[in-house]
């Protein structure tokens, strides 16, 4: 591999949910999945901020996303979850396609996507996702779904789960 490849991540995240990221701090068991969609708009205005910065496009360090590559990841995991959680409030434990993170930025040439045009693909994202998060009944959040892994997920527990995936990208963004 040389320093321009990333290297696949093919780590299960799904232990973020008992125990807190030694990375990013978070700690799922601290937050209640019902501020998840506020935290979700917080952090698609800072987005916004991240894709406007000079170096927007240059990777920091050898094997490791630029701030653009990563804002385009955030966007597209605000996608596959809206999916998800619209999938479990409407289907009976549905089972979820498998995403290779990894192939989608290869499909979509994350390193040649215009910062503007991202930021605002992803804040609307966000917006949709958020929404989703919003209108979920309270008797929804022990919905089932799983992951074709066949990790199981509730509505509550993807919503920290997909959290976790946003707060730990801002920190490799905003920390490195």
């Amino acid at each position: 591999m040389n320093g321009d490849e990333i290297e696949p991540d093919t780590k299960d995240w799904t232990w973020v949910l008992g125990q807190p990221c030694p990375e990013c701090g978070f700690d799922a068991a601290a937050v209640d999945p019902s501020e998840v969609e506020s935290a979700i708009r917080r952090d698609a205005d800072e987005w916004i901020r991240r894709l406007g910065t000079p170096h927007v496009t240059t990777r920091l360090r050898p094997g490791v996303w630029s701030t653009l590559e990563y804002g385009c990841h955030v966007r597209d995991v605000h996608r596959i979850f809206n999916e998800r959680v619209t999938s479990m409030l409407t289907q009976h434990e549905p089972l979820f396609a498998n995403w290779d993170q990894d192939q989608a930025a290869r499909d979509g040439d994350y390193a040649a996507q215009e910062p503007g045009v991202v930021a605002g693909e992803l804040f609307d994202a966000a917006v949709t996702v958020a929404d989703t998060y919003a209108s979920v009944p309270g008797d929804a959040w022990t919905r089932r779904g799983l992951r074709s892994n066949g990790s199981e997920f509730t509505v509550a527990s993807i919503a920290l789960y997909h959290l976790h995936d946003i707060v730990h990208h801002a920190w490799d963004v905003d920390e490195h």
